[in-house]
């Protein structure tokens, strides 16, 4: 981990606020899949598979990221109960946005499905065949959605209370565009 500092490093920065993008653009392509019988859903599961693909890859390159810079203290005067739940909110996030690629994935193997990424690249399936175990990781797809859904608001409301009403810094650390005081690479 590096020395104490207020602010995330650029890279952590830009792969927060690509990931949020790219987080909230499935969340909806979602939604827009399993609320759709039109010929959109094949265009939005064409978009869907890779970008869940590419959310697992800049999930572990954030995670790696994570390790290996660390992160900014958060103030001192936050209770101790509100430091536990910011940690094993972001625990949860980080899992999520592990495990929701996996289960996609999983879930498309079960079925049979390739998971195509276009220009002929497709992955190998990481799961057998079955159309019992497709309905469970299906069901667990559908579920963990709400939940990680949920969990982004809870997130997006926490970075609000900061930036809003205790201005302690705390948003600022993950800010698209840093303050003066911002520590680089």
């Amino acid at each position: 981990m590096s020395a104490a500092r207020d602010h995330f490093t650029p890279t952590q920065r830009v792969l927060h606020w690509l990931m949020a993008v790219c987080i909230l653009a499935m969340l909806f392509i979602g939604v827009g899949m399993v609320s759709t019988v039109t010929p959109k859903y094949l265009t939005l599961v064409a978009i869907h598979k890779p970008l869940g693909i590419a959310i697992l890859v800049l999930a572990l390159l954030r995670l790696f990221t994570r390790f290996r810079a660390g992160a900014p203290a958060l103030p001192s005067d936050l209770p101790e109960p509100v430091k536990l739940a910011a940690k094993l909110s972001h625990v949860l996030l980080y899992a999520l946005m592990i495990a929701m690629p996996l289960l996609g994935w999983s879930m498309l193997s079960a079925a049979g499905y390739p998971v195509d990424l276009g220009g002929g690249f497709r992955l190998p399936p990481i799961a057998p065949q079955s159309d019992a175990l497709h309905t469970v990781l299906w069901n667990a797809h559908r579920t963990l959605a709400f939940v990680f859904f949920a969990v982004i608001l809870l997130h997006i409301a926490a970075a609000l209370f900061h930036a809003l009403v205790r201005r302690d810094g705390v948003f600022e650390a993950m800010s698209p565009i840093p303050g003066r005081n911002a520590s680089l690479d």
